[in-house]
């Protein structure tokens, strides 16, 4: 088992490890008369999160550099053969994701190149199943599985028209006549996009693998560009050992995948400098040259390029040739791959996790910590009634009574600011609605159709980013509004009659801003510099807007839950304080009336308390056991889960 596997297995053990103590402290909570609608729906969330986590790994190079191979060396060397369809020339000719989704059965999706024509994005096109091709994937049959792999490989011959239209073909660029059969044809992938429904063991833990086609598609195909490479937790860029780096390979680099986490360079092939004539010595030194070269080119460290040969090491595996694997590099990847990936994967959940966990937890505590001082006050009051009189019982009652009238009469003031809480939440909508962005979009579109010039296209797009994110910042003011108002209310409360309440649940849309900057950041980078638009690059541009505003679409949708379950949950923590200290405030009414009417009982009633109390202090330290638990399964480490 590889180190990347083996980490992966450990990162999916943790997850489920997380999962296994929400579920308990849920079950917990629930069963009690601790539960509460808007808690449970914010672990509901948390669990949604973790189950639909996702890790996606990008293959990105130019064909024939061994991508293909590269992942079957990785991914499927168990398999005993090859997976993904690997030899001279070019095998992946769309891009081509590679998940597991349990709803359906293992198959190939295909995605007809003619979608190209039509005003929709590869993303749009995810829900719309009856316009995909569908082959079944036979999982039993290694050469089965070979030959539907294979779909993915296979071209058609349109006109040069056609391959206009689909923003294929630019006869402007001086290698295009080479693209041009003797019967004046153009060859293009037969489809657009290809999803591969396959249940390998690390796909159905969560893992996606995006193999890429040529570098040419990086600028034709915005899905690459737009989503797949971008949003990938790790790129690896796949470079020859025997050429080195081209210009279009720095092209690639510097404007599509560039440095940060995650991003690797892989130098592939070196087993085409085993050379018997050369001394071991002197191969290492020519390898070493090669990796000085590309680390000076790409401007990166020379610690983030992996020199390998994705074919021995297949074979290697295969074979179980230990020796060869060891001299094809492979495991130093990998290692490097799972040290980088995987703990930065989980660091992200953990931290996003976390925030919620703590408010999950302190909610609870806080009113079962509210139970428990009241529990005690009504001790202390019942005690000290202990030989008194009628009157002094009476003037409690009468004491008592005038706490109620005035938390009421909080209630009644409480019931303004819901009104304009319910207003301002109302608000948000009208401009991050669906509707409105349907709207952007469609001016959007509208514009860019009208324009005849390079500079009206690219102003239409840009006008659209602009609305987009004043749209979002005015949104942003109003959950800011809602917040501070939120904030003045809990600190009343808490003053005014001692409810234990921390400041209420903070929310930012800025998140989404940045995201918004993002694909506008990866918009300018391929257009800004287009003086003059041809008829291809117009074909280009328009299906780059087509993924833009699939993409903005997708932050709405988010930011649209994200606003409404903070909605909910913003004001849970001072409901449930206010129903339990209305409930309170009625428990020791009602003990001070009982003892008014036979005072006889009052020992019996203190005796009730100190039991009650007694059966509270379980409580607290079962809750305190399961939220250790949950928070301890939240920080564990992986090499712990693996000693564990």
């Amino acid at each position: 088992m590889s180190n990347l596997v083996q980490k992966f297995q450990e990162y999916s053990d943790w997850r489920k490890g997380v999962v296994n103590a929400l579920e308990q402290y849920r079950a917990w909570i629930n069963g009690s008369d601790m539960a509460d609608a808007a808690s449970d729906q914010r672990i509901s969330r948390l669990l949604e999160r973790l189950v639909d986590d996702k890790l996606s790994i990008a293959f990105v190079a130019e064909f024939s550099r061994g991508k293909s191979e590269l992942i079957n060396a990785i991914f499927f060397a168990d398999y005993g053969q090859r997976i993904l369809p690997s030899s001279a020339g070019r095998t992946t000719m769309c891009p081509t994701e590679l998940l597991y989704d349990e709803t359906i059965p293992p198959c190939i999706r295909l995605l007809p190149i003619e979608t190209r024509k039509e005003a929709q994005s590869t993303s749009d096109y995810k829900g719309q199943h009856h316009v995909w091709t569908v082959f079944p994937l036979n999982i039993n049959s290694g050469d089965g599985m070979l030959e539907a792999f294979k779909q993915v490989s296979l071209t058609k011959k349109v006109s040069i028209e056609e391959a206009k239209s689909y923003g294929l073909f630019d006869e402007n660029d001086p290698d295009a006549p080479l693209e041009i059969d003797e019967d004046g044809l153009v060859e293009i992938s037969q489809w657009r996009h290809a999803i591969v429904n396959f249940p390998h063991p690390l796909l159905k833990e969560g893992l996606i693998i995006v193999d890429t086609p040529g570098l040419n598609a990086i600028g034709t195909e915005p899905e690459l560009t737009l989503n797949l490479i971008p949003n990938a937790h790790a790129v690896l860029f796949i470079l020859a050992a025997d050429t080195g780096v081209t210009k279009s390979d720095i092209d690639v680099w510097r404007n599509h995948i560039g440095g940060g986490p995650g991003r690797m360079v892989v130098l592939n092939k070196i087993d085409s400098m085993w050379d018997e004539l050369r001394t071991p010595e002197e191969i290492e030194n020519q390898i070493k040259h090669q990796i000085a070269t590309v680390a000076h080119n790409l401007t990166i460290d020379a610690k983030q390029i992996f020199p390998v040969s994705a074919q021995k090491g297949l074979v290697a595996k295969i074979n179980k040739d230990a020796p060869l694997l060891a001299k094809s590099r492979l495991p130093s990847l990998e290692y490097a791959l799972s040290k980088e990936l995987i703990p930065s994967k989980q660091e992200i959940i953990r931290s996003h996790m976390s925030a919620d966990i703590n408010e999950i937890t302190g909610g609870q505590q806080a009113v079962l910590s509210a139970r428990s001082r009241s529990l005690v006050e009504q001790t202390m009051e019942l005690k000290s009634l202990r030989g008194k009189n009628v009157n002094v019982i009476e003037h409690m009652m009468r004491r008592i009574d005038a706490e109620k009238k005035e938390f009421d009469a909080s209630l009644l003031k409480m019931q303004g600011t819901r009104a304009v809480f319910t207003r301002l939440s109302t608000e948000v909508y009208t401009s991050l609605g669906m509707d409105i962005l349907r709207e952007e979009i469609r001016k959007a579109r509208d514009a860019m159709e009208n324009s005849n010039f390079s500079s009206g296209l690219k102003d239409a797009v840009k006008q659209f980013f602009s609305n987009i994110k004043f749209n979002l910042q005015a949104s942003n003011k109003k959950t800011d509004e809602i917040s501070e108002m939120m904030t003045i209310m809990y600190r009343k409360f808490s003053t005014e009659h001692g409810l234990a309440l921390t400041a209420p649940m903070p929310f930012s849309l800025q998140k989404y801003i940045q995201e918004v900057n993002a694909v506008e950041a990866v918009f300018q980078k391929q257009f800004s510099a287009t003086t003059l638009l041809t008829k291809p690059r117009v074909v280009v541009m328009q299906k780059f807007f087509d993924s833009i505003a699939a993409r903005v679409k997708q932050s709405f949708l988010q930011a649209n839950r994200d606003v409404e379950a903070w909605q909910k949950v913003v004001m849970a923590p001072l409901e449930a304080q206010i129903r339990e200290h209305k409930g309170q405030l009625k428990n020791r009414m009602q003990s001070i009336q009982r003892i008014h009417v036979a005072t006889d009982s009052l020992e019996e009633k203190i005796n009730s308390f100190e039991s009650i109390q007694a059966e509270m202090d379980a409580q607290k330290s079962k809750l305190n056991e399961l939220e250790a638990n949950l928070k301890n399964a939240l920080s564990a480490e992986l090499s712990a889960l693996k000693a564990a």
